[in-house]
């Protein structure tokens, strides 16, 4: 009898003791947000910046074209005779911070840019936040043409907030509030400060394909240029985002295309192109 209660004792202990360091533990333990993940497949929705992030160390390759204008047809054999064309690179430096540097042959534009994020959607916050800001440097701009010249006007500021949610599976939205400020404008068709409220979407087809639209408003744009409508087609191969798109702007940094739209939709004077990154 003795036996049989010290035993029981025994178990009671190891019981007691387990509850125990089970409590501590659940105590200690704190539960973790689940992120959305992949609201956006590519680091452009089409030519807006998206909110998503390269990993750290890990390197992205940037090849784009924009063609000339569909509308004159096939004298031009509907733009392919008027490239321009966007090289550079993308490197995450930490998982919440890149950089980026690239050159355009349209205005022989150097552009460097760093891109930041400040909120992740999870359970406990609805939305996505990444800050974006860009220096766009014009080297088209001759000496001779131009005598008074300082460095300082070549330069073009950028700075947006990327908003987005993964609404479900298949669709993702976006807002992309926007500054534009030219050292260097023409007064005639443009202002030096520009703002500009951008929105854009994601719709999954497949796995591998979806469609992505993009629109932004230039509150500041005088009639001498249209807004940019652009609409894209993702398809995602391995190791590479392929973008096709259709635009009715030509240029590919965000300056650019925020403020010198000029094709209109409306008369079929839109360009075709494409973004290609490649991971490394």
């Amino acid at each position: 009898m003795k036996q049989l209660l010290l035993a029981a004792a025994l178990v009671f202990s190891a019981y007691t003791h387990a509850q125990d360091d089970l409590l501590s533990e659940l105590d200690s333990t704190t539960v973790e947000d689940t992120y959305a993940t992949a609201a956006f497949k590519g680091l452009q929705v089409v030519t807006l910046q998206s909110t998503k992030m390269p990993a750290q160390n890990e390197w992205y390759f940037v090849v784009s074209h924009r063609f000339g204008t569909v509308k004159n047809g096939i004298d031009e054999f509907f733009g392919l005779d008027a490239a321009t064309t966007k090289i550079g690179g993308v490197y995450g430096i930490t998982k919440w911070l890149s950089v980026s540097a690239s050159r355009h042959t349209l205005l022989k534009v150097y552009e460097g840019s760093v891109k930041y994020r400040l909120a992740r959607q999870s359970d406990a916050f609805p939305v996505d936040i990444v800050g974006y800001n860009t220096v766009d440097i014009n080297t088209f701009l001759e000496k001779e043409d131009y005598p008074r010249i300082e460095f300082a006007d070549r330069l073009t500021y950028i700075s947006q907030l990327l908003i987005s949610r993964k609404v479900s599976d298949n669709l993702s939205l976006e807002l992309v509030p926007s500054y534009v400020h030219k050292n260097l404008y023409n007064p005639a068709i443009e202002n030096d400060s520009q703002f500009a409220l951008g929105a854009g979407g994601r719709m999954k087809l497949t796995k591998r394909l979806s469609l992505n639209l993009e629109y932004a408003h230039n509150f500041d744009k005088p009639d001498f240029y249209k807004n940019p409508l652009s609409v894209g087609l993702d398809i995602e191969t391995g190791g590479h985002v392929f973008q096709l798109l259709f635009t009715n702007s030509q240029a590919m940094t965000e300056g650019g295309y925020l403020t010198n739209a000029a094709g209109d939709w409306g008369d079929g004077d839109f360009f075709f192109g494409f973004n290609l990154y490649r991971v490394f």
